[in-house]
């Protein structure tokens, strides 16, 4: 199993990131691809997870050891799988997250994607107390800025949400309200239209 990876990144996609090492580049899923663009065509250490299915092995990366160890904290619950897991991740309040789960606040935990009543109600279960040691570490996760603009950047956002499990419908209402916003990153237009998404 992979801890972390340290390579140079070559490609950014909506759903993953591609970091070259050694002449091989690995596709690696991430909940916000885009932050990452301002780090293009330079090194950068990912922690890693692996997952092994029959029809895929797949590499998902965190910016820290403590957001790889939430995301593996919430792959653990039943009902909560990797997709899942980064689609929860892919939202920066890490902080609120925990917060709810240790609330018990359902309402805000099943505005996730894939995330339904009975989900929530198991992440409060299997999670709440067990958070605790992640909380105020992950605030100092890194965050790196995208230097395109005009609409390519919503659409690449749009893109992104549509890769984290949101409808076309889901999308479109978010779309609308962000054409309003004087963003100029794919970054800010992503981390405008998670939180739009966790008010619906």
């Amino acid at each position: 199993m992979y801890e972390y990876i340290i390579g140079k990144i070559t490609a950014i996609y909506p759903a993953y990131i591609v970091v070259e090492v050694n002449g091989i580049g690995y596709q690696i899923a991430s909940g916000n691809p885009y932050r990452y663009s301002g780090k293009m065509n330079q090194e950068v250490k990912l922690f890693v997870h692996q997952v092994i299915r029959e029809d895929a092995h797949t590499l998902y990366g965190f910016n820290s050891l403590e957001e790889k160890q939430l995301f593996l904290r919430l792959i653990s619950v039943s009902g909560i799988g990797p997709k899942s897991g980064l689609a929860i991740m892919a939202n920066d309040d890490h902080e609120g997250l925990i917060s709810a789960i240790e609330t018990g606040d359902i309402t805000y935990l099943t505005k996730f994607p894939g995330v339904g009543k009975k989900t929530a109600q198991q992440l409060v279960l299997d999670l709440k107390g067990k958070l605790g040691e992640l909380s105020g570490e992950l605030t100092g996760s890194v965050v790196m800025e995208l230097f395109t603009t005009n609409h390519s950047a919503l659409d690449e956002a749009i893109s992104a949400l549509q890769a984290l499990g949101y409808s076309e419908r889901e999308t479109k209402r978010v779309h609308k309200l962000l054409l309003q916003e004087s963003l100029q990153t794919t970054d800010e237009y992503l981390r405008a239209g998670l939180k739009l998404m966790m008010k619906k």
